[in-house]
């Protein structure tokens, strides 16, 4: 049976899950701005028509936009979309226009611009600290328990007892390890490397597929090798071994995300993957229905995502202004203004293209596009 969170759930677990998050990557743009003395004119979460706000002592306008899929700090002096000066900026009197952003030297600018996926990061590293903590470390290790019959392991002539020291580029060095890398990458063909008696020993084997789903009716494409693992071993993680961790998790998930887009833009993995707002607000319903352990844990992911995503170096996003403070910083002077305007111009019709394509995806993955092909049918 499946099983649906409801509308009013859904919603109120997307608001829980990108409200927060946006508050917390542009608080890191705030307040690294305050730090180097920068006036901040606006801090806004969500877009468009102001619906709730307040000016505070220091002349900075917090308000709520009514469209809630995003945010923004604005610094007095960053008064075009290419961060470029403008006349009333060279008009302004000197002590006002030292407090702009346009006044400071290109290594705060970047650190500006950098503290908001930055904090995203720093965020998620606490949560993953705290479920370090709570739950250990997973430290399995690498041995094969069982071989599934007729599975991809057992065509590569795996036994019980062999331990897996590599898969295809990766080393393995936990069970978990080899359960991350199967996962994304179904019916590849890998070289496997591994010991078998104190012998190292090698074999191929095409990753299976299976199509999972799951209680929502959510359906999902993974590889399977066909191995079960030995005993689960937990390793208790203190306070001081936490963030280190985390730290190590968080870059096993970066390092995933750069490798299933590294698929998609190959082609061995679908376009159709990809999703947007729609799908952060569905799967938010569905992980608040399994728990606060599992809505807490989405909101790692999604932070982690949203910082990895404004890392890019493209314009309109942080590591589009990064990649042109880097430049500034080798040329001694910046980018020419045509040349950064026809970059953003690029970069926010790449951005629009897909959105235009996610949106379209997740559709597809509430079921209109079938629907709408029965009516017509």
């Amino acid at each position: 049976m499946i099983e649906t969170p409801g509308f009013l759930l859904t919603i109120l677990a997307f608001m829980l899950v990108i409200g927060p998050l946006v508050f917390v990557h542009e608080m890191g743009h705030y307040l690294a701005g305050r730090i180097f003395g920068v006036k901040s004119d606006a801090f806004s979460i969500g877009f468009g028509r102001e619906i709730a706000g307040w000016t505070d002592t220091r002349g900075t306008r917090w308000k709520i936009g009514w469209l809630p899929l995003g945010g923004y700090v604005k610094f007095a002096g960053d008064m075009s979309a290419v961060s470029q000066p403008t006349a009333d900026w060279l008009a302004l009197p000197p002590e006002e226009r030292a407090r702009t952003f346009q006044a400071k030297p290109v290594w705060q600018r970047a650190i500006i611009v950098a503290a908001g996926p930055v904090v995203n990061f720093a965020l998620a590293i606490l949560i993953l600290a705290g479920f370090a903590m709570a739950y250990g470390d997973s430290r399995t290790p690498p041995v094969v328990g069982e071989v599934v019959a007729g599975s991809a392991a057992a065509g590569a002539g795996l036994r019980p007892g062999d331990t897996i020291t590599r898969l295809g580029d990766k080393d393995i060095a936990v069970f978990e390890d080899m359960l991350s890398f199967t996962r994304i990458h179904p019916a590849e063909r890998v070289a496997i490397a591994f010991t078998r008696d104190g012998q190292p020993q090698t074999a191929t084997a095409t990753i299976g597929t299976q199509v999972q789903r799951d209680r929502f009716g959510n359906e999902y494409r993974i590889g399977l090798l066909g191995i079960g693992g030995t005993k689960p071993v937990a390793t208790p993680v203190s306070l001081i071994e936490a963030p280190g961790v985390a730290i190590r998790r968080t870059g096993e998930i970066v390092s995933m995300m750069v490798e299933t887009i590294g698929q998609i833009i190959t082609g061995r993995r679908s376009v159709k993957e990809l999703g947007g707002p729609l799908s952060i607000a569905k799967v938010s319903g569905e992980q608040m229905t399994l728990g606060v352990e599992a809505f807490v844990f989405l909101i790692a992911l999604v932070s982690i995502n949203l910082g990895f995503i404004n890392l890019l170096p493209v314009p309109m996003l942080d590591g589009g202004h990064l990649m042109f403070y880097g430049i500034e910083a080798v040329r001694r002077r910046p980018v020419g203004p045509e040349v950064q305007e026809w970059a953003y111009r690029g970069g926010l019709a790449a951005i629009l293209a897909l959105m235009v394509l996610v949106t379209f995806n997740d559709l597809g993955n509430f079921g209109l596009w079938r629907s709408l092909a029965g009516l017509i049918g």
